[in-house]
């Protein structure tokens, strides 16, 4: 059967992704700089890897968790290590802390290791960025979550991601 590389994140809407290219515009960032396509933009919540596919009926049903719709607010870019060019949240609310904990807590019942590190919320714009900053956002940029997502990634394979699963707040 082989495996699926998976993740769970917050999948944003398309206004949010044309509000985030209206600020943003293209991304550049010097010679080397790959910049992510907006349809890629996410926040990863939990990175799974390499899940036998088998496995994905039981996770579309292990992952349904109760949990709160919230907004997230972005009013400026940063550069991580790296050349990183990511978006945070301004104050991340108590609802996404929650969240990730409640499919923490799913993940290792359904016998998947997690990560031990805390959540750094955020979307990845680019890689290998070395160019100026986005100038900060003139009004800040609000998304309202309303979906939270199963999704496999085929960037082992060449890229591009598929939505398997989404589920609304309950």
């Amino acid at each position: 059967m082989g495996a699926v590389h998976l993740f769970v994140a917050l999948w944003p809407g398309a206004a949010f992704r044309r509000a985030l290219r209206g600020w943003c515009g293209p991304v550049e960032g010097g010679g080397g700089c790959r910049p992510v396509a907006a349809a890629h933009w996410h926040l990863t919540l939990h990175f799974l890897g390499a899940v036998p596919r088998d496995r994905v009926p039981q996770l579309r049903r292990e992952l349904l968790v109760p949990w709160q719709a919230f907004r997230l607010v972005f009013s400026h870019c940063e550069r991580w290590p790296h050349g990183l060019l990511v978006l945070p949240p301004d104050a991340p609310p108590p609802a996404l802390a929650h969240l990730h904990e409640a499919l923490r807590e799913a993940l290792q019942r359904a016998g998947l290791a997690t990560e031990d590190r805390p959540l750094r919320p955020h979307l990845t714009l680019a890689r290998r960025h070395a160019g100026d900053l986005p100038q900060p956002a003139a009004a800040p940029l609000a998304w309202d979550v309303d979906a939270c997502a199963l999704v496999a990634s085929a960037a082992p394979r060449g890229g591009g991601y598929t939505v398997l699963e989404s589920w609304p707040p309950t």
